[in-house]
């Protein structure tokens, strides 16, 4: 059964919360974050993406980088700007996006159950992203930022976080600049932790929604520091990280496309030739094309929108990963046609997430960075535990979570002593 620890949560003081909170460090690149952090010394990008502070040249994996996100966490920690709860609380974190909110549960996962199978992923991890990760852990000694979980939605748990969230005020309550709500509540009622935490050891697993290589790179860390400790007891910080948990029924996933440089050599004509085995095209003219359902793609190609509805004889629908729309577009397009045959590591491909809409994917052709753009229908919950239930790994960036978590609410101390690292 899962594991949820009360921790004594580091956090911002009310006043300056909003200020603190950032958007995660992977859906913007160095240059986003420059612009988003400006004139904003509190923003925790200055942490999580800290080379906002050094050259523009630096490169972001060098140890100048990471010595910075080190230096600003003291500074923050020094200026009162972040500071340490004296107990050890649960946390609720909900966001509200078009009209619907979501519950999570703040806590400490387990290492133990990312290791043992407790807490089940859907994708593979890339070792360099995975490293990047790992060093920025170990020298800040704290999970800065939250994995994203979920768990099979679970009645009373649930109802119980929403009361309680109804009946207190929060901690944080704000409207981020993309339009979504944040709201942030400190459980100190005793008898309710104790009943969130019981109740929770009954969930028999989690998933991890988004941040596989956070959530890697936290049980590594977690694994070489039990190695370190010759008094190993089992019970040290360490041993759980940062997350927040939303039952499953309150979460959406959106699109999550793909844009290719090339066409591998080939004419447009030709490329269009070659996608006639496998699918019904359908030109669609200049207007934005959106696919419908499943098994339906859109693609954007010199100027025009194309339909490509995949030919039922090119996958199984009783294949939980084979009937994944990403893996139809990978076998019968990216792998034979585009010769790109390993996603996570390719360069000529990049992934767009659904929420810039399909307007970012007619702007990365038009400027001719890319060559074709292809968009997919979104991959539902049901699928995504299903594959994880069984085993099976999606393709890289199959998924996109829409709200993503804010990053600052909260920072999970390894050794529970913030106050060491300075």
């Amino acid at each position: 059964m899962a594991v949820l620890k009360p921790f004594r949560g580091i956090r911002p003081t009310r006043e300056i919360a909003e200020k603190i909170a950032s958007r995660p460090y992977d859906v913007l690149n160095s240059q986003e974050a420059r612009e988003e952090a400006k004139g904003n010394e509190y923003s925790l990008l200055h942490i999580i993406k800290p080379e906002i502070d050094l050259e523009q040249d630096v490169d972001i994996h060098s140890n100048i980088v990471y010595n910075k996100a080190k230096e600003n966490f003291n500074k923050f920690l020094q200026n009162g700007w972040l500071v340490q709860d004296n107990k050890e609380h649960i946390y609720i974190y909900a966001q509200t996006m078009n009209g619907r909110t979501q519950y999570g549960i703040v806590g400490g996962a387990s290492v133990d159950d990312y290791l043992n199978g407790v807490i089940r992923k859907h994708e593979l991890t890339r070792p360099d992203k995975e490293e990047d990760r790992m060093k920025h852990v170990r020298i800040n000694n704290a999970n800065i930022e939250p994995v994203f979980f979920s768990y099979p939605a679970h009645l009373e748990l649930d109802r119980l976080v929403k009361e309680y969230a109804d009946s207190n005020v929060p901690e944080y309550d704000f409207v981020a600049d993309d339009g979504i709500s944040h709201h942030f509540w400190v459980v100190k009622d005793e008898k309710v932790t104790k009943r969130i935490i019981l109740l929770f050891n009954e969930i028999p697993y989690t998933y991890v929604a988004d941040g596989h290589h956070r959530t890697a790179a936290a049980a590594r860390v977690g694994e070489e520091k039990r190695k370190n400790n010759p008094n190993y007891q089992g019970d040290e910080e360490y041993n759980f990280f940062l997350a927040v948990h939303f039952p499953h029924n309150q979460l959406t996933i959106i699109d999550y496309n793909r844009v290719v440089r090339d066409l591998n050599g080939l004419t447009s004509g030709e490329f269009l030739k070659k996608l006639e085995n496998g699918f019904c095209i359908e030109e669609k003219g200049t207007d934005i094309y959106k696919p419908d359902k499943l098994h339906n793609f859109s693609m954007y190609l010199e100027g025009k929108w194309y339909s490509l509805t995949a030919d039922k004889n090119i996958y199984d629908d009783n294949d939980p990963v084979g009937a994944l729309d990403v893996t139809i577009l990978t076998k019968q397009v990216l792998a034979p046609v585009l010769d790109i045959k390993d996603l996570r590591r390719s360069e000529r491909i990049d992934f767009v997430g659904g929420i810039r809409g399909l307007e970012e994917l007619k702007k990365r052709v038009d400027s001719g960075e890319t060559k074709v753009a292809f968009a997919l229908f979104p991959v539902s919950m049901k699928r995504l535990i299903r594959i994880a239930d069984t085993g099976n790994i999606m393709p890289p960036k199959t998924t996109w979570f829409e709200p993503k978590l804010r990053s600052g609410l909260i920072i999970h101390s390894l050794d529970d002593h913030p106050a060491k690292l300075y």
